[in-house]
């Protein structure tokens, strides 16, 4: 049945909704190193996750397989939706997503066909479903940007759940309607339950201002608009290093302490069991989570987490192990439910 999250759909501009890419190749397929003969000539990629990123990650792999890769880029919402609805007509052989929920709704679905256990081995466990059937390639950590002129150092909140207090009214900001604010509401939904995530919904909605995006959050503190907003760290190191006009007046905080605003979301990569090229499909997830492609996530202007065994990620950024994050499984992560609570106090 087909799932409707239109305040997560809504959240992208959808210019490139129906585009189709080729990731073009120089030379034929017959000349192309790694591949055989039997190898399937494309291979049709749903991909939500940053074109650019994507692309970066998978630049050797139809040199190195001799498999043409086809891409359909939209937002995970949509493109979960879609293949539900299309089932197993799907032309769609992998499914990338941005956050791991809309993955995991395939998988409850039954669309999803395991992935083979070499794969999953190079990426630890944290970072995949205790279902085998989808894997992480990339990770993004939970962050609070601060106005430090505002907001001094020794008044910072210990857990992410303290913003509820009724002394962060009018305070902080929130992107409501975006699928990375949605995705660690569902962290906290895992972590602390239904009551207790109602309740700091419920503190949100009286204390927030809401903005379109996680930048736009990242913005309003840096200009002293509110004192502090809830992200993804990425957006702050990537500012920063291109010319810190949006954050150079702000700051993070890591939460750490397994609190669950120290939660870490995947960026997931699956299968679909409807796939007629099943060996070629596993070999693109199996390349996507291997060492080449997570130093080049690590070497990207993305300063996204490489989350494959072994891959450093960019220096710039707080090491993995450092961050403290809580133990969750990616699985466990209920978009449906998160939805519904947001609408019912307020927040969507």
């Amino acid at each position: 049945m087909p799932i409707f999250w239109s305040s997560y759909v809504t959240r992208l501009v959808r210019t490139t909704a129906t585009a189709l890419s080729a990731l073009t190749v120089a030379g034929a397929l017959a000349g192309c190193g790694g591949g055989d003969a039997g190898a399937a000539e494309t291979l049709t990629v749903y991909s939500a996750q940053h074109e650019s990123l994507v692309r970066t990650m998978l630049e050797g792999f139809t040199d190195e397989t001799g498999i043409a890769l086809e891409f359909r880029d939209a937002n995970d919402a949509e493109l979960a939706n879609q293949i539900v609805q299309e089932g197993e007509a799907s032309p769609a052989d992998v499914f990338l997503t941005e956050n791991s929920p809309s993955i995991d709704v395939l998988d409850r679905e039954g669309l999803l066909a395991p992935l083979d256990q070499g794969t999953l081995d190079q990426v630890g466990a944290q970072y995949r479903p205790a279902t085998g059937n989808w894997t992480g390639f990339a990770a993004r950590s939970t962050v609070l940007v601060y106005n430090p002129a505002q907001l001094p150092q020794d008044q910072l909140p210990a857990s992410i759940l303290d913003l509820a207090d009724l002394r962060w009214e009018g305070r902080i900001g929130i992107a409501a309607g975006g699928a990375d604010f949605q995705a660690i509401v569902a962290g906290v939904l895992a972590l602390r339950g239904e009551e207790a995530t109602r309740a700091w919904l419920e503190g949100l909605q009286r204390n927030a201002n809401v903005y379109p995006s996680n930048s736009a959050v990242m913005v309003a503190a840096d200009e002293g608009e509110i004192d502090a907003g809830v992200m993804y760290h990425y957006y702050f190191y990537r500012d920063r290093a291109e010319n810190g006009l949006k954050s150079d007046d702000a700051e993070l905080h890591f939460f750490r302490n397994s609190d669950p605003g120290a939660f870490l979301s995947v960026s997931g990569a699956g299968v679909l069991a409807s796939s007629d090229q099943p060996e070629q499909a596993q070999q693109l997830v199996a390349y996507l989570t291997g060492p080449e492609a997570q130093q080049r996530l690590a070497e990207s202007s993305a300063l996204e987490y490489a989350v494959g065994n072994g891959v450093p990620s960019a220096e710039v950024l707080p090491p993995l192990e450092e961050l403290q994050a809580p133990q969750v499984d990616p699985g466990s992560l209920d978009q449906q439910r998160v939805t519904e609570l947001m609408q019912d106090v307020g927040l969507l």
